[in-house]
């Protein structure tokens, strides 16, 4: 079987797990207090261009959207984001099971617009009852979105100025990062995101490491997020595993390196489908691509590979996302498409 499932299926690219082989039986102190991870830390500042920025290892997605949501609101209040954002459709209430709401808004292509956040957090005030209702309290994108597509550099600077004047914290998920920089005609640069974003974090479980995530927040944003971190189980004892994959990644150019491969294969994958007659959902430049076929097409497909059907199936045609990773082989994408014809 051809596997297109998402983009964590393998374990770690080869680099990071040659460099977990290497240092395998070093003694190092625990909580990221070693120096892996503050050489990841000093080479993410770097990329970023932040030298000031505060750096943080957690071991997932999803706890990592928890913990710094958390941290970012106080009791009262709630987040506001698309309506198809992932701590939204694909989190199972993880952000709720905090204590906090998710304040939803209109979703544009998967992304979310500076004056729907204006509109709602305005009208939010304007009610003489709003002191009985949750309060927007900060804004959750994504880049690249649910949808695979991607924020304009001025479409991030005009929702960074609007949470600004609005005093709303601007949370960027990152799960998924690398592919939006890479992709053609992205023009948002990391620096542009740690400039713009008041705290996001850079993927590492769906970008070539084993697991783990980097967040990056403006210096004073989280007090004490270590100790909420270890509240939100999300803290490894272990934590030169983290720091060592990202010291890793992040040097040479390793992360955008992957990142480059997967979307090459998946517009290989795009063109394929499109030149033998099927459309595509979304136009997506990422890793992730959505086709509508036939449920007769989907379930020969099936036959012969593994992917989504995103959403319900239809009666006739239904949505399907096929994904590529780091490791998705030329030869995969030349096999699959040939199911096609």
């Amino acid at each position: 079987m051809l596997h297109f499932d998402c983009d964590y299926m393998e374990g770690a690219c080869p680099e990071v797990m040659r460099r977990l082989a290497e240092t395998n039986m070093e003694q190092t102190p625990g909580y990221g207090t070693d120096r892996y991870t503050k050489e990841a830390v000093e080479l993410i500042r770097q990329a970023c261009a932040q030298p000031e920025a505060e750096v943080h290892f957690l071991v997932g997605g999803t706890q990592t959207n928890a913990t710094v949501i958390d941290g970012l609101l106080r009791r009262h209040e709630g987040v506001l984001a698309a309506e198809t954002a992932h701590i939204n459709v694909h989190e199972a209430g993880a952000i709720e099971a905090c204590g906090h709401k998710v304040l939803v808004l209109p979703q544009h292509d998967g992304k979310l617009r500076a004056a729907d956040v204006e509109r709602y957090t305005t009208d939010f005030y304007r009610d003489e009852t709003y002191e009985h209702m949750v309060a927007p309290g900060m804004v959750y994108i994504s880049h690249p979105t649910e949808l695979g597509t991607l924020y304009t550099r001025a479409e991030l600077e005009e929702l960074s100025q609007t949470c600004h004047r609005l005093h709303l914290p601007l949370y960027l998920d990152g799960a998924r990062l690398a592919y939006g920089l890479v992709a053609a005609n992205a023009d948002l640069t990391l620096p542009d995101v740690a400039r713009l974003c008041d705290a996001f974090y850079i993927g590492g479980t769906k970008t070539g490491a084993l697991f783990g995530e980097a967040v990056v927040a403006r210096r004073g944003l989280l007090p004490r997020f270590f100790t909420l971190v270890k509240q939100h189980g999300a803290l490894m004892a272990k934590g030169r595993l983290l720091g060592l994959q990202f010291a890793t990644l992040m040097a040479d150019g390793l992360y955008l390196h992957l990142a480059r491969h997967a979307v090459g294969q998946a517009m290989r994958l795009k063109q394929g489908f499109l030149s033998a007659g099927y459309r595509c959902h979304i136009d997506s430049p990422t890793n992730q691509q959505f086709f509508c076929l036939p449920n007769e097409t989907i379930d020969r497909l099936s036959t012969k590979a593994t992917f989504e059907i995103w959403g319900t199936r239809g009666e006739n045609e239904s949505v399907t996302r096929f994904v590529t990773s780091w490791a998705t082989r030329p030869e995969a994408v030349d096999e699959l498409l040939s199911y096609l014809e």
